[in-house]
């Protein structure tokens, strides 16, 4: 099945990141490295669509697997913390950027958009290797673009607004972070990133549901506030 024009624009904008890693000029967000990332008391607040059981297990026979083979000091996602974000509102920090006012107008806009968008499919071709972090990256269908801008406009709406900077926020594209570092990984272990990053075969994913949650950067500390159904 060849690309549709807007999933070559998300693959420019991946392109663009990958590029960004090489010549080591980031300019968006990330999660900076703790020691123990299980007792991070960094919190967010973000809505991710929780994989169903054959695409987690997937992941975890095929990449993450062999990865801690070669890095078993690294914290690899356990199969319940595996997601794909939809949509983050607030970053991790401790004390957290939000309150449980926050919270609450979150799930009530949520529980008015996400019903009123479709599925989508996410089409997973690559890992990217951040300087902190691995992940699995996907181009999507349309669809993933106008929910992530009608919550947007309906968060900063209510004084909510997104507070991560994006490398372009205008293409959004799908990930599930697999791994996260302590130290910089081995040659061995970026060899066996690219390795399988050539040879990924994943199918068409669908994207079903959303749930807004509050969590530490691994999903631990996890409190559900809400699941709904895209239609």
């Amino acid at each position: 099945m060849s690309a549709t024009n807007h999933q070559l624009e998300q693959q420019k904008v991946i392109n663009q990141i990958a590029q960004q890693i090489s010549n080591n000029s980031l300019n968006f967000s990330t999660v900076s490295i703790v020691e123990d990332y299980a007792k991070d008391s960094r919190i967010c607040l973000t809505s991710v669509h929780f994989p169903h059981r054959y695409l987690v297990d997937q992941v975890q026979r095929e990449l993450i697997k062999p990865l801690r083979k070669i890095e078993p000091g690294f914290y690899y996602y356990p199969s319940d913390s595996l997601h794909m974000t939809v949509k983050n509102i607030r970053v991790v920090n401790d004390p957290p950027h939000f309150n449980e006012e926050d919270i609450g107008t979150a799930v009530k806009i949520f529980s008015e958009v996400i019903p009123q968008h479709k599925k989508f499919k996410a089409y997973f071709y690559r890992l990217l290797l951040f300087p902190n972090n691995l992940t699995l990256i996907g181009t999507t269908d349309e669809e993933l673009d106008r929910i992530i801008f009608d919550l947007d406009q309906k968060l900063k709406a209510k004084s909510i607004p997104d507070d991560k900077i994006y490398a372009n926020s205008r293409y959004f594209f799908s990930n599930i972070t697999l791994a996260r570092f302590n130290n910089a990984p081995s040659e061995e272990f970026m060899r066996k990133v690219e390795e399988l990053s050539t040879s990924l075969r994943f199918k068409p994913y669908e994207v079903s549901s959303v749930t807004l949650l509050t969590c530490n950067a691994v999903f631990q500390n996890k409190r559900i506030r809400g699941t709904w159904q895209l239609k």
